[in-house]
């Protein structure tokens, strides 16, 4: 149609086929309508918003933005790695400074490590998933390098060692210890905060401890998992000595330049780790790390303070643990110098 005048005109087009095609500013695909052209436009942003996400992170959590790239570490494969079952084991003990073994193990550049306790010879359930089951939820490694999981609750365990071993003759074990008395302390402390929270009662330490006569509570599982040497000689049963690298936790607190490159040696890796690597915490009060690229602290709930114990409580304690400690220094060929009383 077309109307108009000597001085103006206004034409009016009506197209009786298709409607134009919308362009992107209007809701349509433009173009093309393939979906790898809109992931192509899409994928810078994604990759952007993922930078912005983890720099805000770093400066507001250090722990949050490595807790992400952990996550994205985990999915990706570089080329040239593969999943490989663990050449190393983190076996315990629990409350003796595990996670910070191993988050200090990881310093070293020719460490994976497994950051999850898998739990796969302990647990019936997972270990009937079999080896492949298990292989595959460890992370990519390169073939330089020693992949390594935690599990604290394997050294208690009755079955582990042997299947371990059927595993892998010739792996490595880590047992970090501490004074038995005290790490009997931070197990219970731990306790009582996961039932606080929950809304529940908690017994004192002493009514935990002690039997309604007064001696040692000789069923109260943290008590039973710090005789190490009933637990220790199962692993012993297995395995050579040698293969069993046995740290120091209470000095891993103190130094833990001196323990970790003890481990450095145990499994034949190049002395990369240095005392720069680790600095005191004035605030935490105890050590963190660092290295070219960043710096770590454990979270808060570990190194938490202990709760007020009786000294005669914790000497009756102390002296219970002093014929297994005996024992314990005998089998592994090491006295710690634990108090007696």
């Amino acid at each position: 149609m077309l109307v108009g005048s000597e001085e103006s005109h206004i034409i009016w087009r009506e197209d009786l086929g298709k409607p134009p095609a919308r362009g992107p500013l209007m809701g349509g695909r433009g173009e093309s309508s393939s979906p790898w052209s809109a992931l192509r436009r899409v994928a810078p942003l994604m990759i952007l918003a993922s930078f912005i996400v983890c720099l805000v992170l770093y400066y507001v959590s250090p722990m949050g933005a490595a807790a992400v790239y952990e996550a994205y570490r985990k999915r990706l494969r570089i080329r040239g790695t593969q999943r490989r079952l663990p050449q190393a084991l983190i076996i315990g003990v629990r409350k003796c400074g595990t996670r910070a073994l191993l988050e200090m193990l990881n310093l070293h550049p020719h460490i994976q490590k497994n950051g999850m306790e898998m739990h796969f010879f302990d647990e019936d359930e997972r270990y009937a998933n079999g080896l492949e089951w298990y292989r595959k939820k460890m992370p990519y490694s390169f073939d330089n390098q020693v992949t390594i999981e935690k599990t604290p609750s394997y050294f208690i365990s009755r079955e582990a060692p042997a299947r371990i071993r059927a595993m892998n003759a010739t792996i490595k074990l880590l047992l970090i210890v501490r004074e038995p008395a005290t790490r009997v302390v931070s197990d219970y402390a731990q306790i009582m905060e996961t039932k606080l929270r929950k809304g529940k009662q908690v017994a004192p330490f002493h009514k935990r401890i002690l039997t309604a006569d007064g001696e040692i509570n000789d069923g109260f599982k943290a008590i039973q998992i710090s005789q190490y040497a009933v637990h220790v000689l199962r692993w012993l049963r297995e395995f050579p000595r040698e293969q069993i690298h046995i740290i120091n936790g209470d000095n891993l607190i103190r130094d833990p330049y001196a323990e970790i490159n003890k481990v450095q040696q145990f499994l034949r890796l190049p002395p990369y780790i240095t005392p720069d690597n680790f600095y005191f915490n004035e605030t935490k009060g105890f050590y963190c790390m660092r290295n070219e690229t960043f710096q770590k602290c454990l979270a808060d709930a570990k190194g938490r303070p202990h709760p007020y114990v009786d000294p005669a409580v914790m000497s009756q304690l102390r002296k219970f643990f002093v014929p297994f400690n005996e024992q314990f220094y005998e089998m592994v060929g090491h006295n710690f110098g634990w108090p007696t009383s």
